[in-house]
């Protein structure tokens, strides 16, 4: 399997990682839906980034749609995903409540940084700041609350909030102050310790 995207893409690296935490085999390919808008599309289209070629050929896409086709298919039992339904409804709401918070973190710096100045719309932009501080501040009480969730490094809990919560700190870092984050700072920086993190580092240029 090859895997297709930019490390510096909290989606790629939440694959990347997620997969060597499985010890499920795969290459990975730093190909920019940007820079290398053109050998992108010679793979996949629709270049869409993470993009997963599976040993066939085929393409998918989208994080999480990988990551459950992985599970089902390639992982030999194991999951990052708890079998206790209880704890499993807490593990869907951190993630759910990390992506929210990655989707936005994307918007902001897509306006910011791709559309001109004279069209970016700061309604819409608070409005998405303000989505995005609330999924954080959801985020962080899960964090410290449901400690249990988050302190096994192969968890899809974990690595999803610690992935995410980097990227927005190196894009939006004046938007959300780390010490106002104190629990999602210190899972951040545990997690980026791990083999796993280490062997995968949010390197750009470009997503």
């Amino acid at each position: 399997m090859r895997l297709i995207g930019m490390l510096d893409s909290p989606y790629v690296r939440r694959v990347a990682v997620s997969l060597e935490a499985l010890s499920v085999p795969f290459t990975h390919e730093a190909v920019s839906v940007f820079s290398t808008f053109e050998q992108f599309k010679a793979i996949n289209p629709v270049v869409k980034a993470p993009s997963l070629v599976c040993d066939d050929g085929e393409v998918l896409m989208d994080s999480s749609l990988i990551l459950q086709f992985i599970e089902a298919t390639a992982a030999n039992g194991r999951s990052l995903w708890s079998n206790d339904p209880k704890i499993l409804q807490h593990q869907f709401r951190a993630v759910s409540l990390a992506l929210a918070a990655c989707e936005k973190s994307v918007q902001i710096v897509y306006e910011r940084n791709l559309r001109p100045i004279s069209a970016q719309y700061e309604p819409w932009i608070g409005r998405v700041s303000g989505q995005l501080l609330s999924a954080y501040g959801c985020l962080e009480s899960e964090v410290r609350q449901q400690t249990a969730l988050f302190s096994e490094t192969k968890s899809q809990a974990a690595i999803t909030a610690a992935i995410v919560w980097q990227f927005s700190q190196s894009m939006l870092a004046n938007l959300i102050p780390a010490n106002h984050y104190p629990g999602l700072a210190d899972l951040s920086a545990r997690m980026e310790k791990t083999k796993e993190f280490l062997k995968f580092p949010p390197i750009g240029p470009g997503v």
